[in-house]
Parts: structure tokens; C-alpha cells; sequence
């Protein structure tokens, strides 16, 4: 077919597609990456500021967390993304570093724009940066120190981690007080699993931060209660507790029941026999010899007197999570029918009391023999103080939690990226080409983390960089930004030690995720499909018939 000599012109995509690419798509993706690196900066290190973010229903959070920020930032640049998903799964992985590694993939596209610009091949920088990578992880695995052998005491390693991740965090003045909660809830953990989630935290407003208690085994709210629930003992010593998901309530008859009987006497009959069912029941528990009974499932009001005259403790409406750590902490298990209920299905512990915590009361279990799990009850003048409070917990958990696993250490404050971009540098040098360029400027952008330190806590970032190149090119490897004298300083001496897998997972992600930006070179944006109604008018008049007809 002839068309005259011109190319036909192909719709392929919907009209109102946005295609762009080329160079200047990777480098406006950069940018955009850069713009959410700019705004974490500020946060980064134990002089880091906070942000204060209010979202669309005007719920606020303070907090400098990365993570935590870039979840309630709402981000739409599609490449941007991608800088929030490495900051959640370093969250999920490692719990801390999750600002540290958004702020080196930022760093590292920013490094790479130049080459961009100049014309060389985003895969050639993309190749440059994995051998770069697999250098720096080979060698934080070398220069990582195994302290289990030099160091038999497990516990003060775990504080000295614990201290690290929680420098940077609201809870920095109070260290010493969480440190001991941190390491005590981590420890209490089944060593084989060390499932973070059996640790219950449960937020009490109002006090002052150092009124937070650590229960070595579960506490949870006091659940909603009938009338004779004063009247029970809220204190026992070494009790036989039952659990169940058992209703134990006196069933009232549906709205549209329908009973026929021919002498009152039989009505009365039908009443005591719904009596009789719920009392063989109660004395069913009874006859356990159990103290403490809980349920999944509402305690009426019958069933409270009737434990209130017997002295034992009851409490329903137990929540699912609440009953699996207190059969985790007690022993014995979730029982669904009162017959037959053995002795070894009952649990026990040192201590049952119930506290007035703040405005709240609290069933506290202590002493727990099988305690696998644990609770830490905060406390905070204000809900976002309590709330950020508990996310630096959990860094400091999670941090502990690797520690434990994993007892390989590397000084923090920056030594040890100062010291694998000086091995870089001189790596570099060795190599011919433009990925010495490249493996160059992967060394350049790790230096971000030791500057962007020093700008937060206002030294002169450039005189302290300086001064840790000499320091590190004279063989000082774990010298590092020191906040205390200002200047530099050995940090392993000083027991600023992160886990390395914190170091390892953070230059992985963020390198991934520029490898990632680097090879999309083009954006195709779909025109989002109009709303059912969109773009039609409300009914005119009275008569609601719409619009009216155009004239021909």
C-alpha cells in the first residue's frame, strides 16, 4: 500500500497517555528521588531534628523515623516510591538505618546524574555500582568484629547496640532506663524464635516517661465487667488460671421465639432449665480449683456474682492477641467447653494482681514460668511523645534482635563508611576506564552519611571530613564523627557499635533501588479513567431530567 512517500502515523496507546523518555526521564526520576532524600536529611543521627507531619484527617506525628515519615508522606512521583518501599523493607529486615539508606540511594543517583548528562550509558554506571557494592559488602564482612569471643558477656553487648540505635531517638536523655527494658523484653524471647511480635507494648497516657514499666510476662486492659466484679479478689499468688472461648451468659429468647404451653408450671420449667445449663457450667470451672478464669467471650453478670461469692477472679471480652501471649506466658490452653477440663490444662504464675496505671487498670501477670513473652507499659505526657516512644522501642528491639543472632559489630557515627570509601578510592585507582569513575564516585557518595551528620549537629562538615580522610588514610579504621568533643574519634573505643547486617542491608537495598531508577528510561502514565459520573452536571430545575438537548 502506497502513502505517498510518508510514514503512517500508529495509535497505539488511549489518547491522553503520557509517554516520556530518553536521558532527560532517568534524570527527571533522579530529581524526584533527590527531592525526598532533601527531606530526611534533617533527621539523620543523635542531632537529627524531628518532623511534624499532619495528615489529611489532621491526625499529627512527630517523629524521625524514617520509615515512619515516608509512610505518612504521600508520595505520588512513581520512581519516588521506590525510596519508600527500600525504607520499609529496611524497617521489616534490620529495624533501623531507615533514613541512612534513603538518604545513600539519593545520594548515589545524584553522583551518577553527571555521567548521565555527559552522555555515558546508564548500564555502565549501573555495572559500576554492583562491583562497587560487592567490594563494600566484602569488606564491612572483613573488618566486622565478632564480639561474642572477645566479649563473654552477651548482655553487654546487646546495651551497647541498644544505646547505638537509640541516640538518634526522642528517648536519647532516658537511655539508660530503656536500654535495660529493651535488652530485658528481647531476652525474655524464645532464643530459637525471637518472634518480636510476642512482646506487647501498650500505650498509658499521662506521667512522665521513667514511669514506663517492664512486666516480665503479660498485662492487658482491664476488659468491660458486670456488677460483682468489685466484690472479686484482685490478688493472688501462684493461681490456677483457666482460659476458655466459652460464653458464659444467661441467653435471653429471640425477639421472634415462640413457646406454647399449657401450664405455667412447664414456662417455668423452660426458665430453670436455661438456668440450670449456666450453673453447671460455673460449677463445672469451679470444680477445676482454678482462681483466675478469662474468655474470649462476654462473663454476664450471673456469672460474675457467682466467682465474686466463690473469691475467684474472672474476666471476658479478652482480646485474641491479649489470651495467645498470656497461654504463651502461663501455660496450659484455650479451652471451648466446660466438661472435662484436666488439671495440666490450667496455667500458672509467681504473681496475679490487678494496678491502676494512670487512668487505666491493668490485669498484670509476673513470674510467668513458660514466659516466652513480655509487656512494656509506656508511659508519656502526650499521645504523640507515647506514640514516638514506642517506634524508637521498637528500632532498639529490633536492633537487640539482630545483635542476638548475629554478634558481628561495626562502629557507627559514620567510621565505617569513611573506611569503606577510602578502600574504594584506592580500589579505583587500580582500575582502568570509566568504572574507575564510577566505583569513584560510589566512594563519594558514601561520604553523605558522615557530612550530613556533622551539618545536623552544626560542625564544619568539610573540616571534619577532612580530618577523617587523614584519619583513615593513616589506618585509623574506626574513627568516625564524635559528638561529644566535636571533632573525631575512635567509635569502636566508645562502644558506638551497630550489628553490620544493619551496614550490609543498607548499601544492598540502596543500590538496588538506584540500579533500578537507572534502567527505567521511560514512563508511560495511563490518563485515569473518568468516574462514572465524572464530568456530567446536576440535574437543572426541579424536574431532574439533566441537561437539556444541544440544537442541531
Amino acid at each position: 500500500m502506497n502513502f505517498g512517500n510518508r510514514t503512517p502515523t500508529i495509535v497505539v496507546l488511549k489518547e491522553g497517555t503520557d509517554a516520556s523518555q530518553g536521558r532527560g526521564q532517568i534524570i527527571s526520576n533522579i530529581n524526584a528521588c533527590m527531592a525526598i532524600q532533601e527531606t530526611l536529611k534533617p533527621t539523620l543521627g543523635p542531632l537529627g531534628s524531628d518532623i511534624l507531619i499532619v495528615s489529611s484527617n489532621q491526625k499529627t506525628t512527630i517523629s524521625n523515623d524514617g520509615a515512619t515519615i515516608l509512610k505518612l508522606l504521600d508520595v505520588v512521583h512513581p520512581a519516588a516510591k521506590t525510596l519508600v518501599d527500600i525504607s520499609r523493607a529496611q524497617d521489616s529486615e534490620v529495624g533501623d538505618g531507615t533514613t541512612s539508606v534513603t538518604i545513600i540511594a539519593g545520594e548515589l543517583m545524584k553522583e551518577a546524574k553527571p555521567f548521565l548528562e555527559e552522555g555515558i550509558s546508564s548500564h555502565l554506571i549501573m555495572k559500576g555500582y554492583r562491583k562497587a557494592v560487592n567490594l563494600a559488602t566484602n569488606k564491612i564482612n572483613e573488618l566486622a568484629v565478632d564480639v561474642s569471643k572477645e566479649n563473654q558477656n552477651t548482655r553487654e553487648l546487646l546495651e551497647r547496640c541498644a544505646r547505638t540505635a537509640m541516640s538518634s531517638k526522642l528517648i536519647y536523655k532516658n537511655a539508660d532506663f530503656f536500654v535495660k527494658m529493651v535488652v530485658d523484653a528481647v531476652l525474655t524471647l524464645d532464643k530459637n524464635d525471637l518472634d518480636d511480635k510476642l512482646i506487647g507494648i501498650k500505650k498509658i497516657a499521662g506521667g512522665a516517661m521513667e514511669d514506663s514499666v517492664f512486666v516480665d510476662g503479660v498485662a492487658f486492659k482491664k476488659t468491660f465487667s458486670y456488677a460483682g466484679f468489685e466484690q472479686q479478689p484482685k490478688r493472688f499468688t501462684n493461681p490456677k488460671i483457666l482460659s476458655l472461648n466459652v460464653e458464659l451468659e444467661l441467653k435471653a429468647e429471640k425477639d421472634n421465639a415462640e413457646v406454647r404451653v399449657e401450664h405455667v408450671e412447664d414456662y417455668q420449667a423452660i426458665v430453670d432449665a436455661e438456668w440450670q445449663i449456666i450453673l453447671d457450667k460455673l460449677q463445672q470451672i469451679e470444680d477445676t480449683g482454678a482462681n483466675i478464669v478469662l474468655s474470649k467471650l462476654p462473663i454476664g453478670d450471673l456469672a460474675t456474682q457467682y466467682f465474686a461469692d466463690r473469691n475467684i477472679f474472672c474476666a471476658g471480652r479478652v482480646s485474641g492477641d491479649d489470651m495467645d501471649r498470656v497461654i504463651k506466658a502461663v501455660g496450659g490452653s484455650i479451652q471451648s467447653t466446660t466438661t472435662d477440663i484436666k488439671p495440666e490444662y490450667l496455667g500458672t504464675c509467681e504473681l496475679f494482681e490487678e494496678m491502676q496505671i494512670g487512668s487505666e487498670r491493668y490485669n498484670l501477670f509476673k513470674g510467668c514460668p513458660q514466659a516466652k513473652t513480655c509487656t512494656l507499659l509506656l508511659r508519656g505526657g502526650a499521645e504523640q511523645v507515647i506514640a514516638e516512644v514506642e517506634r524508637s522501642l521498637h528500632d532498639a528491639i529490633m536492633i537487640v534482635k539482630r545483635a542476638l543472632q548475629n554478634k558481628v559489630v561495626v562502629a557507627g557515627g559514620g567510621a565505617i563508611e569513611m573506611e569503606i570509601s577510602k578502600y574504594l578510592r584506592d580500589y579505583s585507582k587500580s582500575v582502568a576506564g570509566k568504572q574507575q569513575l564510577i566505583i569513584n564516585a560510589f566512594a563519594k557518595a558514601l561520604e553523605v552519611i558522615p557530612r550530613q551528620l556533622c551539618e545536623n549537629a552544626g560542625f564544619d562538615g568539610i573540616e571534619i571530613l577532612n580530618k577523617l580522610r587523614l584519619a583513615h588514610s593513616k589506618g585509623e579504621k574506626w574513627y568516625g564523627v564524635d559528638f561529644e568533643t566535636e571533632s573525631i574519634g575512635d567509635n569502636f573505643a566508645k562502644f558506638v557499635w551497630e550489628p553490620a547486617l544493619v551496614k550490609i542491608n543498607a548499601l544492598n537495598s540502596a543500590t538496588e533501588a538506584t540500579n533500578l531508577i537507572l534502567s527505567v528510561d521511560e514512563t508511560i502514565t495511563n490518563k485515569s479513567s473518568a468516574g462514572a459520573n465524572a464530568g456530567m452536571m446536576p440535574p437543572q430545575g426541579g424536574r431532574g431530567r439533566g441537561m437539556p438537548m444541544p440544537m442541531q
